[in-house]
Protein backbone atom coordinates (compact mmCIF):
# COMPACT_ATOMS: atom_id res chain seq x y z
CA UNK A 1 0.00 0.00 0.00
CA UNK A 2 1.39 3.54 -0.86
CA UNK A 3 2.97 4.83 2.53
CA UNK A 4 4.99 8.21 1.86
CA UNK A 5 6.99 8.00 -1.27
CA UNK A 6 6.86 4.24 -1.75
CA UNK A 7 4.69 1.00 -1.17
CA UNK A 8 5.16 -1.02 1.14
CA UNK A 9 3.75 -5.01 2.19
CA UNK A 10 1.36 -6.02 4.51
CA UNK A 11 0.26 -8.96 5.65
CA UNK A 12 -2.62 -10.57 7.56
CA UNK A 13 -1.31 -13.70 9.98
CA UNK A 14 -2.88 -15.03 13.28
CA UNK A 15 -5.69 -13.08 12.85
CA UNK A 16 -3.75 -9.56 12.51
CA UNK A 17 -2.82 -7.40 10.22
CA UNK A 18 1.43 -7.01 10.57
CA UNK A 19 3.52 -3.83 8.93
CA UNK A 20 6.73 -5.21 8.10
CA UNK A 21 8.36 -1.78 7.15
CA UNK A 22 7.08 -0.67 10.67
CA UNK A 23 8.62 -3.05 13.45
CA UNK A 24 8.15 -0.45 16.20
CA UNK A 25 4.71 1.39 14.98
CA UNK A 26 3.89 2.08 18.84
CA UNK A 27 6.79 4.58 18.73
CA UNK A 28 5.55 6.03 15.33
CA UNK A 29 2.14 6.56 16.61
CA UNK A 30 3.53 8.85 19.65
CA UNK A 31 5.81 10.84 17.23
CA UNK A 32 2.76 11.54 15.53
CA UNK A 33 0.86 12.06 18.32
CA UNK A 34 3.73 15.14 18.99
CA UNK A 35 2.72 16.74 15.69
CA UNK A 36 4.44 14.37 13.18
CA UNK A 37 3.37 12.18 10.06
CA UNK A 38 1.50 9.66 10.29
CA UNK A 39 2.80 6.50 8.39
CA UNK A 40 -0.07 5.40 6.05
CA UNK A 41 0.51 2.07 6.85
CA UNK A 42 -0.31 3.13 10.64
CA UNK A 43 -3.67 4.50 9.46
CA UNK A 44 -4.57 1.79 7.44
CA UNK A 45 -4.21 -0.47 10.43
CA UNK A 46 -6.09 2.17 12.55
CA UNK A 47 -8.90 1.86 10.09
CA UNK A 48 -8.64 -1.76 10.30
CA UNK A 49 -9.40 -1.86 13.87
CA UNK A 50 -12.51 0.72 13.59
CA UNK A 51 -14.12 -1.46 11.14
CA UNK A 52 -13.41 -5.27 12.72
CA UNK A 53 -16.91 -5.02 13.73
CA UNK A 54 -18.40 -3.02 11.40
CA UNK A 55 -21.40 -4.84 10.09
CA UNK A 56 -21.79 -2.43 6.97
CA UNK A 57 -18.75 -4.45 5.78
CA UNK A 58 -20.69 -7.69 5.53
CA UNK A 59 -23.40 -5.55 3.56
CA UNK A 60 -21.30 -4.38 0.94
CA UNK A 61 -17.76 -6.53 1.04
CA UNK A 62 -17.56 -9.45 -1.98
CA UNK A 63 -19.60 -12.37 -0.89
CA UNK A 64 -16.74 -14.59 -2.32
CA UNK A 65 -13.95 -15.20 -4.49
CA UNK A 66 -15.37 -14.33 -7.84
CA UNK A 67 -17.36 -11.36 -6.50
CA UNK A 68 -14.94 -9.18 -7.39
CA UNK A 69 -14.72 -5.43 -5.41
CA UNK A 70 -11.69 -3.83 -7.08
CA UNK A 71 -10.57 -0.10 -5.88
CA UNK A 72 -7.54 1.73 -6.88
CA UNK A 73 -5.21 3.23 -4.72
CA UNK A 74 -5.58 6.79 -6.82
CA UNK A 75 -9.26 6.51 -6.26
CA UNK A 76 -8.66 7.14 -2.56
CA UNK A 77 -9.31 10.16 -0.92
CA UNK A 78 -6.55 12.09 0.71
CA UNK A 79 -6.78 12.01 4.74
CA UNK A 80 -8.19 15.44 5.79
CA UNK A 81 -7.28 17.14 9.31
CA UNK A 82 -10.54 17.49 11.56
CA UNK A 83 -11.35 20.61 12.79
CA UNK A 84 -12.25 21.31 16.48
CA UNK A 85 -15.52 20.82 17.41
CA UNK A 86 -17.68 23.32 16.50
CA UNK A 87 -14.57 25.27 14.50
CA UNK A 88 -13.67 24.99 10.74
CA UNK A 89 -10.12 25.41 10.54
CA UNK A 90 -9.29 28.72 8.00
CA UNK A 91 -6.32 28.97 5.89
CA UNK A 92 -3.36 30.49 7.84
CA UNK A 93 -4.71 28.94 11.29
CA UNK A 94 -7.53 30.65 12.11
CA UNK A 95 -10.72 29.22 13.46
CA UNK A 96 -14.25 29.81 12.79
CA UNK A 97 -16.95 28.97 15.53
CA UNK A 98 -20.06 27.72 13.91
CA UNK A 99 -23.68 27.35 16.31
CA UNK A 100 -24.62 24.28 17.44
CA UNK A 101 -26.75 23.04 15.30
CA UNK A 102 -24.12 23.36 12.13
CA UNK A 103 -21.53 22.29 14.09
CA UNK A 104 -23.06 18.67 14.40
CA UNK A 105 -24.31 18.46 11.43
CA UNK A 106 -20.34 19.49 9.95
CA UNK A 107 -19.50 16.87 12.21
CA UNK A 108 -21.85 14.17 10.76
CA UNK A 109 -20.43 14.88 7.31
CA UNK A 110 -16.77 14.80 8.52
CA UNK A 111 -17.51 11.18 10.33
CA UNK A 112 -19.20 9.99 6.70
CA UNK A 113 -15.90 11.31 4.76
CA UNK A 114 -14.20 9.49 7.24
CA UNK A 115 -15.54 6.55 6.60
CA UNK A 116 -15.99 6.20 3.38
CA UNK A 117 -12.12 7.04 3.11
CA UNK A 118 -11.32 3.95 5.68
CA UNK A 119 -14.02 1.50 3.44
CA UNK A 120 -12.09 2.74 0.26
CA UNK A 121 -9.06 1.77 1.45
CA UNK A 122 -9.53 -1.24 2.95
CA UNK A 123 -11.53 -2.20 -0.10
CA UNK A 124 -8.18 -1.04 -2.30
CA UNK A 125 -6.29 -3.86 -0.32
CA UNK A 126 -7.34 -6.88 -2.54
CA UNK A 127 -9.77 -9.82 -2.06
CA UNK A 128 -7.86 -11.69 0.15
CA UNK A 129 -7.90 -8.50 2.75
CA UNK A 130 -11.55 -8.36 1.91
CA UNK A 131 -12.90 -11.19 3.08
CA UNK A 132 -10.28 -11.71 6.29
CA UNK A 133 -11.83 -8.00 7.48
CA UNK A 134 -14.98 -10.00 6.47
CA UNK A 135 -13.76 -12.76 9.24
CA UNK A 136 -13.31 -10.49 11.42
CA UNK A 137 -16.42 -8.93 11.65
CA UNK A 138 -18.44 -11.88 11.52
CA UNK A 139 -15.88 -13.35 14.56
CA UNK A 140 -16.84 -10.24 16.40
CA UNK A 141 -20.44 -10.94 16.17
CA UNK A 142 -20.48 -14.09 16.37
CA UNK A 143 -20.77 -15.33 20.32
CA UNK A 144 -24.11 -12.96 20.91
CA UNK A 145 -25.96 -12.33 18.31
CA UNK A 146 -28.67 -9.76 19.25
CA UNK A 147 -32.20 -8.81 18.55
CA UNK A 148 -30.13 -5.23 16.38
CA UNK A 149 -27.75 -7.71 14.71
CA UNK A 150 -29.51 -10.43 14.21
CA UNK A 151 -31.25 -9.57 10.36
CA UNK A 152 -27.76 -8.17 9.06
CA UNK A 153 -25.96 -11.44 10.51
CA UNK A 154 -28.95 -13.71 8.59
CA UNK A 155 -28.56 -11.61 4.97
CA UNK A 156 -24.84 -11.83 5.34
CA UNK A 157 -24.74 -15.58 5.90
CA UNK A 158 -27.82 -16.63 3.29
CA UNK A 159 -25.68 -14.07 0.28
CA UNK A 160 -22.40 -15.93 0.59
CA UNK A 161 -23.94 -19.61 1.49
CA UNK A 162 -26.19 -19.12 -2.13
CA UNK A 163 -23.08 -18.91 -4.22
CA UNK A 164 -21.67 -21.31 -2.45
CA UNK A 165 -24.07 -24.16 -2.78
CA UNK A 166 -24.51 -22.74 -6.11
CA UNK A 167 -21.14 -24.54 -6.71
CA UNK A 168 -22.02 -27.23 -4.37
CA UNK A 169 -24.96 -28.89 -6.00
CA UNK A 170 -25.79 -26.88 -8.92
CA UNK A 171 -28.55 -25.42 -7.14
CA UNK A 172 -29.71 -21.56 -8.42
CA UNK A 173 -28.84 -19.36 -5.12
CA UNK A 174 -32.53 -17.80 -5.31
CA UNK A 175 -33.30 -21.11 -4.04
CA UNK A 176 -31.50 -21.31 -0.99
CA UNK A 177 -34.74 -20.32 0.48
CA UNK A 178 -34.06 -20.39 4.21
CA UNK A 179 -31.05 -19.65 6.34
CA UNK A 180 -31.11 -19.82 10.19
CA UNK A 181 -28.64 -19.27 12.96
CA UNK A 182 -27.59 -21.99 14.60
CA UNK A 183 -26.92 -22.14 18.01
CA UNK A 184 -26.21 -24.71 20.31
CA UNK A 185 -24.22 -28.02 20.09
CA UNK A 186 -23.29 -29.50 16.67
CA UNK A 187 -22.30 -27.53 13.49
CA UNK A 188 -26.21 -27.30 12.49
CA UNK A 189 -28.52 -28.83 9.70
CA UNK A 190 -29.26 -28.62 6.12
CA UNK A 191 -32.19 -30.21 4.02
CA UNK A 192 -33.41 -30.04 0.33
CA UNK A 193 -36.59 -30.25 -0.54
CA UNK A 194 -38.53 -30.14 -4.56
CA UNK A 195 -37.49 -31.20 -7.52
CA UNK A 196 -36.13 -29.11 -10.36
CA UNK A 197 -36.95 -25.38 -10.50
CA UNK A 198 -38.88 -26.36 -7.35
CA UNK A 199 -36.15 -27.15 -5.50
CA UNK A 200 -35.22 -25.53 -1.97
CA UNK A 201 -32.40 -25.70 0.06
CA UNK A 202 -32.94 -24.63 3.84
CA UNK A 203 -29.57 -24.53 5.69
CA UNK A 204 -29.22 -23.70 10.15
CA UNK A 205 -25.65 -22.65 10.81
CA UNK A 206 -23.53 -20.66 13.28
CA UNK A 207 -22.63 -17.03 11.97
CA UNK A 208 -19.04 -18.31 13.07
CA UNK A 209 -18.99 -20.21 9.93
CA UNK A 210 -18.53 -17.22 8.02
CA UNK A 211 -15.34 -16.39 10.06
CA UNK A 212 -13.98 -20.20 10.16
CA UNK A 213 -14.80 -21.95 7.01
CA UNK A 214 -16.03 -18.97 4.40
CA UNK A 215 -13.66 -16.13 5.14
CA UNK A 216 -10.80 -18.70 4.97
CA UNK A 217 -11.36 -20.03 1.29
CA UNK A 218 -12.52 -23.72 3.38
CA UNK A 219 -16.24 -23.53 2.05
CA UNK A 220 -15.72 -26.07 -0.94
CA UNK A 221 -13.75 -29.53 -0.01
CA UNK A 222 -14.23 -31.10 -3.79
CA UNK A 223 -17.95 -31.68 -4.00
CA UNK A 224 -18.57 -31.46 -0.44
CA UNK A 225 -19.71 -28.36 1.42
CA UNK A 226 -17.25 -27.58 4.78
CA UNK A 227 -19.47 -27.07 7.75
CA UNK A 228 -16.86 -26.95 10.38
CA UNK A 229 -13.15 -26.88 11.42
CA UNK A 230 -12.39 -29.78 13.53
CA UNK A 231 -8.62 -29.19 13.59
CA UNK A 232 -7.79 -25.62 12.20
CA UNK A 233 -4.10 -25.39 10.84
CA UNK A 234 -1.65 -24.62 7.87
CA UNK A 235 -0.88 -26.29 5.85
CA UNK A 236 -3.31 -28.79 6.78
CA UNK A 237 -6.96 -28.85 8.59
CA UNK A 238 -9.63 -30.89 9.22
CA UNK A 239 -13.11 -30.28 8.47
CA UNK A 240 -16.38 -31.44 8.85
CA UNK A 241 -17.95 -31.60 5.34
CA UNK A 242 -21.54 -32.44 3.77
CA UNK A 243 -21.19 -34.77 0.47
CA UNK A 244 -24.55 -33.47 -0.11
CA UNK A 245 -27.96 -31.77 1.38
CA UNK A 246 -29.56 -33.61 4.61
CA UNK A 247 -26.11 -36.26 4.51
CA UNK A 248 -24.30 -36.79 7.51
CA UNK A 249 -21.31 -34.65 7.81
CA UNK A 250 -17.80 -36.69 7.56
CA UNK A 251 -14.11 -36.31 8.14
CA UNK A 252 -12.02 -34.77 5.64
CA UNK A 253 -8.01 -33.91 6.12
CA UNK A 254 -7.22 -30.95 3.64
CA UNK A 255 -3.51 -29.66 2.48
CA UNK A 256 -3.29 -26.46 1.76
CA UNK A 257 -1.37 -24.17 -0.77
CA UNK A 258 -1.33 -20.67 -2.04
CA UNK A 259 -1.81 -19.34 -5.34
CA UNK A 260 0.10 -16.53 -7.04
CA UNK A 261 -1.85 -14.00 -5.16
CA UNK A 262 -1.11 -15.67 -1.64
CA UNK A 263 -4.97 -16.49 -1.22
CA UNK A 264 -5.37 -20.39 0.41
CA UNK A 265 -6.49 -22.55 -1.90
CA UNK A 266 -7.44 -26.48 -0.60
CA UNK A 267 -7.24 -30.21 -1.66
CA UNK A 268 -8.61 -33.21 -0.01
CA UNK A 269 -5.83 -35.38 1.68
CA UNK A 270 -7.94 -38.03 1.89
Amino acid sequence: MPCGQGMHPLRWEAGTVQLAAHPDADAELVLAALGGEKPGCIRLAEMWGRHSDDLSVLAIWPRGADDRVSVAWDSVPEPQPSSQPGFTLMPGGATVRHPPARAAMRAEMERAAQRTADLLSLLALGAGFQLRLSGHVAAAHAARPTAATRPALVTALTGRLALVAEKWIGIDPDQVSEVTLHAGDGWGSSQLTGKGEQRALAFALPVSWLASVWSCGLALAGRRLVVAVTEPGWPDVQVLALPAPGADAELVDLHGTADDAGNPVWETAN
